[in-house]
């Protein structure tokens, strides 16, 4: 059989509404699934476990959690780099900002809803203004959770895609960092406050 398009990863609102129809297209593949509330550390070491069982044919695993943990993530790295042969990965997460930078950055993101947009985005992170800043924060000072982590994927996005600003090891912690401190319930002003005062 062919191989269809390999390795990638859906954001949806529906999640439940997105594996149906992921595992309708991949027919007749076998599709391995892994659906969660929350995708934990022993799903992470199921998934990797399945993945090393040979495979004559592609065999999909397709990964779906509203929230996906940090270590279970991060223990995925290596394997989503170097799949086992015959093995593709389908990531559905309701957010983008649910997945680690380098989760993102391994596989191809085939669609988003994610409302917040680099439009919002007026800094020009080639030539900072400090007044647009603190404006940006001043807009955003009553944005909840979701919405700030949606804002940290937006500034990535724009200074790295847009501005073409290559980000030190210390700004890229900067951005992981903000993810585990909006989960932790930090307050979002201070966290997006961080994220740019970091350029």
């Amino acid at each position: 059989m062919a191989k269809k398009s390999g390795s990638y990863i859906v954001i949806s609102d529906n999640i439940d509404e997105e594996v149906s129809k992921i595992i309708a297209k991949l027919k007749p593949s076998r599709v391995v699934e892994f659906v969660r509330d929350e995708f934990k550390i022993e799903d992470a070491k199921s998934v990797i476990a399945e993945a090393y069982k040979s495979e004559s044919q592609t065999k999909y695993i397709l990964l779906a959690a509203k929230n996906f943990n940090q270590i279970s993530q991060n223990s995925l790295l290596k394997i989503l780099e170097e799949p086992p042969k015959n093995i593709e990965f389908v990531i559905v997460a309701s957010s983008k900002s649910n997945l680690l930078v380098t989760v993102r950055s391994r596989l191809p993101i085939l669609k988003t809803t994610t409302s917040h947009t680099i439009e919002n985005i007026d800094i020009d992170f080639l030539s900072l203004d400090y007044s647009k800043i603190f404006t940006f924060l001043k807009e955003n000072a009553r944005v909840g959770k979701s919405e700030a982590k949606e804002l940290v994927e937006a500034i990535y996005y724009k200074a790295t895609v847009v501005d073409k600003v290559i980000l030190s090891e210390e700004q890229l912690d900067n951005f992981d960092k903000a993810y585990r401190l909006l989960d932790l319930n930090s307050k979002p002003q201070n966290v997006l406050s961080m994220v740019l005062m970091g350029f």
